[in-house]
């Protein structure tokens, strides 16, 4: 049984993996943001465009390593660059990132259909057992050109109802908006041209992202009030019901459901590239690092982390799975602020050939920095034991690659990349 996996994507199948990650937050993108004990306006979602501007502009600085088709995304980044502990901690914030969001789609689609079935004559139903066009279609749907229209912007957006604070207090959930995105260079290796399809597919997504972000803040901060909007799972299928319009709603609740499997989808696929690749280094068990003989793709590490994703999907409320997803992500993040200085020190202009080198460097990976920092602070001001918690979950596993693990790696096999030594090494 073989440990690689075939090459048969193309740039669409990479906006499949990371926007597809998105696309059920497309959906559901504004529950919970008000659960924090300050909540903000539609500002903060600007400010999350602004933390995925920065971080799209770090990942480039690591395109040469996905372009080159390796698997695993910033855990191949942080293994070259940093070394094995760094690769294990990266590759452990993909894998809870992803499988978090893949139980809180869970809960998104068994809101949805617990909803349904109470509008449908049965309320007591036990559910725990096309985006971008849905949303373009809602917002049509609204009439936002006419002045007779549904959308009321003047008596519901009336400003930031805790201050600034609020803004900064729900910062994380601006951030949740787009994670997963990176997700594109995580199935690298499967692609039949790495090179082209890891930035195409990254842009595309982005782009069909930020539309969609936009039209659903746009369409439900304008139906409803923002306390109802801090605790709905799905605010545009809500939206959809307060237009009155049948058809609408029915068209809302197909593309609510089939967003949810799309991002599940993405993100089995997402966190079972990075579970597999730590398999197959040697970092977990190789069991781990097989492919299916006829499929090839990472079959046990799929296998293996769906059973997770369920049992946080069964016992642990949406708003805690979210935050575990957005803290594993911010994590990642930080990590990869820190790592573009480094592999610019490393490896200087005219040592090796890059795909795109930024012209303001280091000022982007500081702006990165500074924008986690600050999100650290405001998940601190609403979830702090949730932080206590993931942080010294993530020291204990360091401990246990450190002292029981590593022993296992064979460290002559980790740098695959054809460079020179390192500067200074």
């Amino acid at each position: 049984m073989g440990s690689t996996c075939a090459r048969v994507d193309g740039a669409g199948a990479r906006v499949g993996t990371g926007g597809g990650d998105l696309f059920g937050r497309r959906i559901h993108g504004l529950e919970f943001r008000g659960r924090q004990r300050r909540r903000a306006s539609g500002l903060n979602r600007v400010l999350g465009d602004r933390v995925v501007v920065h971080l799209r502009r770090d990942d480039r600085f690591g395109g040469h390593l996905h372009g080159r088709g390796g698997g695993g995304g910033q855990y191949a980044q942080a293994k070259h660059i940093v070394g094995p502990l760094m690769a294990f901690n990266v590759a452990l914030y993909l894998v809870l990132a992803y499988t978090m969001l893949e139980a809180g789609n869970a809960f998104v689609a068994a809101d949805l259909l617990q909803t349904v079935a109470a509008e449908t004559g049965h309320p007591n139903l036990d559910s725990r057992p096309f985006v971008l066009l849905v949303i373009v279609v809602l917002f049509f749907g609204t009439e936002p050109f006419s002045s007779d229209g549904l959308l009321r912007h003047s008596d519901l957006l009336t400003g930031l109802p805790y201050g600034w604070i609020g803004v900064i207090a729900s910062l994380q959930f601006g951030m949740w908006y787009y994670l997963g995105i990176e997700g594109t260079c995580q199935a690298a290796e499967e692609c039949r041209s790495a090179g082209r399809s890891i930035p195409l597919g990254t842009m595309t997504g982005m782009i069909t992202l930020i539309i969609g972000a936009s039209l659903t803040w746009y369409v439900t901060a304008s139906l409803m009030p923002w306390e109802y909007l801090g605790q709905a799972y799905t605010p545009l299928y809500d939206a959809a019901i307060l237009t009155g319009n049948i058809g609408l709603q029915v068209f809302l609740f197909v593309g609510t459901l089939f967003s949810t499997l799309i991002s599940v989808n993405g993100c089995i696929n997402d966190a079972a590239r990075a579970w597999f690749s730590l398999g197959r280094d040697r970092y977990m068990p190789q069991w781990f690092g097989a492919v299916h003989p006829r499929y090839h793709t990472p079959f046990r590490s799929i296998l293996f982390l769906i059973p997770i994703a369920v049992v946080f999907a069964w016992n642990v409320r949406l708003d805690g799975v979210i935050t575990f997803s957005i803290l594993s992500g911010l994590l990642g993040y930080t990590f990869m602020s820190l790592n573009v200085v480094r592999f610019r020190r490393l490896w200087p202009l005219g040592s090796i050939k890059r795909g795109y080198v930024h012209p303001f460097h280091p000022i982007p990976a500081a702006v990165l920095f500074l924008l986690c920092l600050l999100v650290f602070f405001a998940t601190f001001l609403g979830y702090a034991h949730y932080l206590i918690s993931i942080l010294v979950f993530f020291m204990a596993a360091s401990a246990w690659f450190h002292l029981h693990r590593y022993k296992f790696v064979k460290r002559g096999e980790q740098f695959t990349m054809p460079w020179p030594r390192p500067h200074g090494y």
